[in-house]
Order: structure tokens, then C-alpha cells, then sequence
């Protein structure tokens, strides 16, 4: 079973240091957020390490990466996706 994503865990990914640059320093939930395409790829790379899934970056996906509230609801959408293709 993969961990469940929380907006404490998606917080977590966005302090790494490949990324720390494109956060702002007070980080809550509905802080607005601005990736560039390269920091989507890395913070995906992150969930498929940390979480086990993996997502294929897109533009569509980056307009959804917003703040850590939404990054966590559509990542939670995928996690609920990917689990009901699971055997």
C-alpha cells in the first residue's frame, strides 16, 4: 500500500533544495506557488519516490500545482486512480 499524500508530506517535497528556490519561505497550504516546468518534473520525481506514483508532467499539470492545497488534492486524485487499476 503507497503512503498516503497529505498536504504535510506534499510541504515536505517542496523543501527539498532542487526546489526550495521557486517556494516563498512562509509556506501554508493555500500560499501561492509558482513551478517552473523543470521543479514539476523534480517535485514528480519525488512523489514516484516517496509515494510510488508516477505521473507524467504536463501543462495541464502544471496550472493544477497552484499551492500545496491543491498539488495534494490532484495527487490524491491520481493515488485514488492508480488504486483502483491495482489488482
Amino acid at each position: 500500500m503507497r503512503p498516503e499524500v497529505t498536504t504535510g508530506a506534499v510541504r515536505a517535497l517542496l523543501q527539498d533544495a532542487k526546489l526550495q528556490p521557486h517556494v516563498p519561505a512562509e509556506l501554508t497550504d493555500d500560499t501561492e506557488l509558482t513551478l517552473d516546468s523543470l521543479s514539476l518534473v523534480w517535485l514528480l520525481h519525488l512523489v514516484e519516490q516517496h509515494h510510488g506514483l508516477i505521473v507524467t508532467p504536463s501543462d495541464e499539470v502544471l496550472g493544477e500545482c497552484t499551492s500545496v492545497r491543491s498539488i495534494t488534492e490532484w495527487l490524491r486524485g491520481v493515488q485514488a486512480d492508480a488504486g483502483s487499476n491495482e489488482p
